[in-house]
């Protein structure tokens, strides 16, 4: 954030090459353009150089309004960058936030399962046809007792277990680990139904510890998946 070595950096400082040199996933946050205009072409410097290489991309939606404080908005600098991923995640508000993608509610409450579902699919849908070259969309909800997802992957529209939310000790890093959990099923070509389940279970783990990080196991994970 301000002040920290990474809002520091310069196009031309990393080198990409060296930098992603056996690697084959490629994943960045929508905090990180919000910083300033630096991180921001830093960010395009990766993307191009990752995407020179052939490695899937995937991004996080994450909106932070005091972010973004460098007198860009989102939607002039976002774009630019989602064109270059092939699997992007996050929800369906900070979809319209950060893509100016409409959402087709304006939230959560007293909408059921199903209105949400819908909601996530139509948002999904404008997503694709705004990104083409994307071939997975996920979306989160975290509900005051439940948490659980929607993915839109190639033709195929899945909906995770709702998984109960027993105790909150720290919101922070959730859904980090929901990503976290989509990549760690993607990349060992786990089935669609499999990865979405398990990246809300570790969500959920996460929404239980304190602090930024996740200690669980895939052992421990897998064991809120069992009825």
């Amino acid at each position: 954030r301000e002040g920290s070595a990474f809002s520091e950096l310069k196009p031309g400082m990393i080198d990409w090459n060296a930098a992603l040199e056996d690697c084959s996933w490629f994943h960045f946050s929508a905090i990180s353009p919000a910083l300033n205009e630096y991180i921001a072409a830093v960010c395009k410097e990766g993307l191009e150089a990752a995407a020179a290489k052939g490695m899937t991309i995937s991004v996080d939606l994450n909106y932070r309004s005091k972010l973004w404080q460098y007198g860009k908005q989102p939607g002039e600098v976002m774009p630019e960058l989602v064109r270059y991923c092939s699997v992007i995640m996050g929800n369906i508000w900070s979809a319209q936030s950060l893509l100016d993608i409409k959402a087709p509610v304006d939230n959560s409450e007293g909408k059921s399962r199903q209105e949400l579902i819908d909601a996530a699919g139509k948002s999904m849908l404008q997503l694709h046809q705004q990104y083409p070259s994307a071939k997975c969309f996920a979306y989160t909800f975290r509900l005051q007792e439940t948490y659980w997802a929607v993915m839109q992957y190639g033709s195929e529209l899945v909906v995770s277990k709702e998984i109960p939310i027993i105790e909150v000790k720290d919101k922070a890093g959730s859904g980090d680990c929901f990503m976290a959990g989509l990549i760690y099923g993607m990349v060992n070509r786990q089935a669609n139904q499999r990865i979405l389940d398990f990246a809300a279970a570790a969500a959920v783990g996460k929404l239980g510890e304190v602090g930024d990080a996740t200690s669980q196991t895939v052992f421990e994970i897998n064991s809120k998946l069992v009825s």
